[in-house]
Formats: C-alpha cells, structure tokens, sequence
C-alpha cells in the first residue's frame, strides 16, 4: 500500500541562513516548505538545490510543508570542470575508503572551503564546497558532526565525500 504522506521531490532552493527552503514534488503540485528544523532532525543543517528527497508531509492551512527527511540523493554530477584534486581518483576507491568521524573546525561558504579535524588525529582536513555539493550539501557550521572519507590531495589531506553523521551511521547499518 502507498503512503500517501510520502512525497519524492526536488530541492529547488535551501536557504541555510534563512532557516528554510522549498522542495517540488515529482508529482506536481504546490512548492513543499522544508524548516531547518526538519532536516535537522535527519542530521543535515543544509542541503544542495537539485538535490533528490523524499519526505513525509503535512497539509496545513499555509500550505503543504515537510515533516520527516525520509531519504536524501545527492544530485547528478555535471560534466564540467572537475575539482582538479579528485579529478583523476577512481571513485569506487574512495567509495571503499572507510568513513573517519570529525567535526568542522569552519567553513565559509563565499570562499568555497573550509576545515575539519578528524576525532584523534591533530591533522586538519581541506573541506571543498564542490565535494559537499556532490555529497548533497550546501553549507556547514562550525562544530558540526559529519563523517568524511579523507585522501591525499594535492595540497594535503582534504575529503573527497562527506557525509552527515546521522546519514553515515544509518548508511553504515545497512
């Protein structure tokens, strides 16, 4: 049987500041609000415009608005110019690397990187706002929870997937 609260849908725009955003539903219909608060409760504090979502709903008198995360899909990659650090890796590689838990030390979203650190190790971790794109994010925020998989870039160590931490416990379960 269908749930019929269950919605699959795109992200059309996520304003982290803001504290909202909108999702369009592959079925049409009206713009679905998504409240940080809600994606918060999936482990994410952002997340990137075109990114696949499916999430439970509620009818209101405002509107229709998202009540559960139930699954994020990062959006397609784009042919374009790749990140020049991961470019050349073979992603079933860093797919298999393991997951290492850290916390963002601070990103800036203008700059378009920032830094993590990895629980035990002294060493910081180059985050780029590509490589979150590409993992369904948008923006991090300093202390924030995630689970990385780290290689050697070019300039140092930097995250070639990130992931939040909640998605990568339950990714992991499976």
């Amino acid at each position: 049987m269908e749930d019929p609260d269950l919605v699959a849908g795109t992200v059309k725009w996520f304003d982290p500041v803001k504290g909202f955003g909108f999702i369009v539903a592959t079925s049409g219909g009206p713009d679905i609000l998504l409240h940080v608060n809600v994606l918060r409760n999936f482990g994410q504090s952002s997340i990137a415009d075109g990114t696949a979502i499916d999430v439970r709903v509620q009818k209101t008198d405002r509107g229709v608005q998202a009540v559960e995360v139930v699954q994020i899909v990062p959006p397609h990659q784009e042919d374009g110019a790749p990140l020049s650090d991961i470019a050349d890796l073979d992603m079933l590689e860093v797919s298999n690397a393991p997951l290492q838990p850290g916390r963002v030390k601070w990103f800036d979203k203008g700059k378009g990187f920032g830094f993590a650190n990895v629980f035990g190790l002294t060493e910081d971790v180059f985050l780029h706002v590509e490589v979150l794109r590409r993992s369904g994010l948008s923006d991090l925020q300093p202390g924030e929870a995630l689970a990385m998989r780290v290689i050697d870039g070019k300039r140092g160590r930097m995250a070639a997937e990130v992931l939040a931490w909640e998605a990568a416990l339950i990714r992991d379960d499976e």
